[in-house]
């Protein structure tokens, strides 16, 4: 094998090998449970994936070559494809999830942070297979390549350009000169959140275990719970709260906290940006509706309940988190049609959450607002500002054209789930979110359901959707173009 595709599977062997380590955490706790076909499925796969792994990075040495953006796509795809598989073998060989199908929806699921489920009953489950599958949002919500591209420069490769293809959001500003630094600095504070939130949830009378559970889900805004009613389980205003402020906290662009901690440019940053403040008004927004139509279509009865449910789901959907404190298709139909809406908003650039994300929304506002403006002085110089400065046209194309390919692979999407022949509703949302790494959707896939009635077809296709939606589209789509595989085009 020969330069740069050495690097490529040099990056697979650490990739394997950062799995393998993160497997051994529900490995111990199969043993200590005595759950035998948890630890026969853990055990296999940690000693596969660092078999393997090890073999690799042993073997092969670093090329001299440097990397392009157009090997930092490929990276990137085949690492959530290496993740996505070596994450699903437990599941599957442990016997949890006996259907391969089964397995690799459930872990492309956990990976992109998306958070839809095949499992009907949730609490039977082994603890450990729960942990891990909780765990893998964890992984997935900052970046599994972000984690291992910081290694990377110690062993000779250059990781900036890959992690450039897996970062989501359009705006992908470095905060220290190096990148390893600011791959372990933005790795600290999603550390420093999880401890916090998970100690938080811990005084509301959870165990440690379901804590980190939740918490897994919450800063990696992916929604996967233990229990089968979610967070309604606990039944407890204070633990919905919290996990409210760290969902809402998870959403925004981790790059600001990076800078108002460590630069000492204090929390103001993080509120004059432009991207959250619209993300905190959508927000706003639409919970003020939900919940105003909700208490009137229910005659002003149990107006906490309709508050606390409206501000829930509203966060929860729009970070394309997923956790559920109630069952939002008993909602009426408007309720239900504005939570639908921030389906496709998602997270803002930089954060756990996925989505189109807000700062292309902003944009498409101001460009729309524009147009109207031109109609009416067509010689006008009008340009497009995110805080305070003008947008170049090539960033203005690239975020149209994003919004262009994101509705043209919800349609395809669509259609193709459409072949399982489910209503209308049930079909939409299923690739609404899926693609959007939102969780649950409406009718049939709704909060209280599950995509286990979903044909293997179907749930390849839903898989497919969630890495490409979490990969931000043009790290995946762009292998499939003839101009990535000319390379004297790419």
């Amino acid at each position: 094998m020969r330069g740069k595709h050495k690097d490529f599977v040099i990056i697979e062997g650490y990739v394997l090998l950062v799995l393998a380590a993160a497997m051994i955490i529900p490995l111990i706790m199969a043993i200590v449970l005595k759950e035998s076909s948890s630890v026969y499925g853990f055990g296999w796969t940690v000693a596969i994936c660092a078999g393997a792994g090890a073999s690799i990075v042993v073997l092969m040495k670093p090329s001299p070559e440097k990397f392009k953006s157009r090997d930092g796509f490929f990276v990137v795809s085949l690492t959530w494809l290496v993740a996505s598989i070596a994450g699903a073998m437990p599941f599957w060989i442990s016997g949890a999830m006996p259907n391969l199908a089964d397995a690799i929806f459930e872990s492309a699921s956990g990976f992109s942070t998306t958070g839809s489920s095949i499992l009907t009953d949730i609490e039977i489950m082994p603890k450990s297979i729960l942990f891990w599958r909780s765990f893998t949002h964890w992984l997935g919500g900052m970046g599994i390549i972000v984690f291992v591209m910081a290694i990377l420069p110690a062993i000779g490769i250059s990781g900036q350009l890959v992690a450039y293809a897996e970062t989501p959001g359009p705006v992908k500003d470095k905060v220290t000169a190096r990148f390893t630094d600011t791959a372990k600095g933005l790795y600290a504070l999603y550390i420093g959140m999880t401890l916090i939130q998970a100690v938080l949830l811990r005084l509301g009378k959870m165990s440690w275990y379901d804590a980190f559970i939740h918490t897994f889900g919450t800063v990696g805004t992916g929604g996967f719970s233990n229990y089968n009613t979610s967070i309604a389980h606990f039944d407890s205003v204070y633990i919905e709260l919290v996990i409210i402020v760290f969902m809402v906290l998870s959403g925004i662009n981790f790059n600001l906290y990076y800078v108002a901690i460590n630069q000492g440019r204090g929390l103001k940053t993080v509120f004059r940006d432009d991207e959250t403040r619209f993300y905190l008004t959508v927000m706003g927004t639409a919970a003020a509706l939900i919940f105003g139509y909700n208490i009137i279509f229910n005659g002003f009865t149990n107006i906490g309940g309709e508050f606390m449910d409206a501000i829930f789901h509203v966060a929860s959907i729009t970070t394309t988190t997923g956790y559920g404190s109630g069952d939002y298709d008993l909602w009426p139909t408007f309720s239900k049609m504005v939570l639908f809406a921030l389906f496709f908003f998602g997270g803002c650039s930089g954060s756990t959450g996925g989505g189109i994300k807000h700062i292309r929304m902003l944009v498409a506002l101001k460009l729309l607002r524009r147009s109207f403006s031109l109609k009416m002085h067509p010689k006008r110089i009008i340009p497009v500002r995110v805080n305070g400065a003008d947008l170049s046209s090539d960033v203005v194309i690239k975020i149209t054209n994003f919004l262009f390919m994101y509705i043209a692979t919800l349609f395809a999407g669509i259609m193709l789930i459409g072949l399982d022949g489910m209503d209308f509703m049930s079909t939409v949302s299923a690739a609404a979110t899926c693609l959007g790494n939102i969780g649950p959707g409406f009718n049939l896939v709704g909060p209280t359901m599950n995509f286990a009635l979903l044909s293997d077809f179907a749930k390849y296709v839903c898989s497919f959707l969630m890495i490409a939606g979490r990969l931000e589209l043009y790290t995946v789509f762009t292998l499939f173009t003839r101009y990535y595989w000319n390379s004297n085009k790419a």
